[in-house]
């Protein structure tokens, strides 16, 4: 009787210890807010939220990945911002269907540098019991920089011979990463191919010219990308031209005429002067408008003529190549010699008046041509124009072009 006894009163001094142990654990889990860890589905306790990169990162490089995680319960939500200077962005994302994992859209998976992001999600387990997650991190501040110089002009109309062309702040060592982070896109659609000129150039064309009436986006996703070691991109941008009317000009050196066609057919022939034989002659080969100044000066030493000539009010100046080859208004010369000699200094001719007339062959010849329409001299003595020479690209065949692409 006494052993019984003693039995019953152990058993009952012991029960207020398990329930108070009980309690306590009660409480605990749900100080923790990760839900029961005797009934229910098992959530996030099982290492919690987990944010990449990690809380607290610092110099996060331009691979680096942003992605929100947990083991086990569901995410409810998550929201990202971004800091760049004073700007503050949303980084929109998606939680999957099974609830497990974040993940920012698009373009926004690799971390931007220079900014500073932070995360905070919650998650919720089979109970409901919710946990949050607060972190933040910094990317990468680059020393070093670089941009793309292009043409043409956002929304502008231009012609079809007009050549996408990227001059860079830097050389450019990796060209691929360079070259693919750069879209350049048609409607109607059509294969463009990029051809670089050494490390700083990097143009874009088709097979053939342009079909008029042809929309053309360029899209630049260069911010961040490495085109030389600890070399970064800067620009995240969108550029539209428009491909106007056909017109292409054919300049004989020997004949001394230029014919113009629009849509393939003659409209014009002009008397023209092209550069003087054995001397100073004209480029053969095709070159494609890049700039036009109604009014120019044209001084000799900065093409290697020294003071042989300086003309500090050329009319209607069209420039077809970087070295300094332009088509333009010719006031100085006997109007006899357009259609009969080459007298220039490699340039082409036509006739005009002092100031640029609107009703002279110049004046007329300008103010229907567009940037990107091309211009086609044969015939002279000269040597073919370098293909990186203004916009020349057009003196390469389709497969040499395509040879000098990064993506092959």
């Amino acid at each position: 009787m006494n052993h019984v006894a003693k039995r019953a009163v152990a058993g009952r001094a012991a029960a207020p210890t398990w329930a108070g142990l009980l309690v306590v654990l009660a409480v605990l889990t749900g100080c923790t807010g990760t839900g029961s860890i005797f009934g229910g589905s098992a959530g996030p306790p099982q290492g919690g939220i987990q944010v990449t990169p990690r809380d607290g990162a610092k110099n996060i490089g331009p691979d680096g990945r942003l992605a929100v995680k947990v083991p086990g319960g569901r995410l409810r939500s998550v929201e990202v911002t971004r800091t760049e200077g004073a700007r503050r962005r949303a980084v929109p994302g998606d939680i999957a269907r099974d609830g497990r994992s974040w993940e920012p859209r698009g373009s926004e998976g690799r971390v931007r540098l220079g900014a500073e992001y932070t995360v905070d999600a919650v998650a919720v387990d089979g109970s409901g019991n919710r946990t949050t997650r607060h972190t933040t991190f910094t990317t990468l501040v680059p020393e070093h920089r670089f941009i793309g110089n292009f043409r043409p002009e956002d929304r502008s109309t231009v012609g079809t011979g007009m050549i996408v062309s990227f001059r860079f702040s830097r050389p450019v060592t990796r060209r691929a990463a360079v070259q693919k982070a750069i879209g350049v896109t048609a409607v109607p659609p059509v294969e463009v191919v990029g051809h670089w000129f050494g490390a700083d150039r990097l143009d874009f064309r088709p097979a053939t010219y342009w079909k008029p009436g042809t929309e053309v986006t360029v899209d630049m996703a260069l911010r961040d990308v490495e085109g030389a070691p600890h070399v970064y991109g800067t620009q995240d941008k969108k550029v539209v031209f428009e491909i106007g009317r056909s017109q292409s000009s054919l300049v004989d050196a020997a004949a001394h005429t230029m014919e113009v066609r629009r849509d393939g057919e003659l409209v014009s022939t002009i008397p023209i002067t092209a550069g003087a034989a054995g001397k100073t002659t004209t480029y053969n080969g095709k070159m494609v408008v890049s700039e036009m100044r109604e009014v120019t000066r044209m001084d000799g030493r900065t093409v290697g003529f020294g003071g042989e000539y300086d003309i500090k009010d050329v009319p209607h100046a069209i420039r077809l190549t970087d070295s300094g080859t332009f088509l333009h208004g010719n006031y100085w010369s006997d109007e006899g010699i357009f259609g009969s000699e080459n007298v220039s200094h490699g340039c082409v001719g036509l006739e005009d008046v002092r100031g640029g007339g609107d009703d002279t062959p110049a004046g007329r010849f300008y103010e229907r041509t567009l940037i990107g329409d091309v211009v086609e001299v044969v015939n002279s003595e000269d040597k073919k124009v370098a293909p990186d020479n203004g916009l020349g690209g057009w003196n390469l065949d389709w497969n040499r072009w395509r040879a000098g692409s990064a993506l092959r």
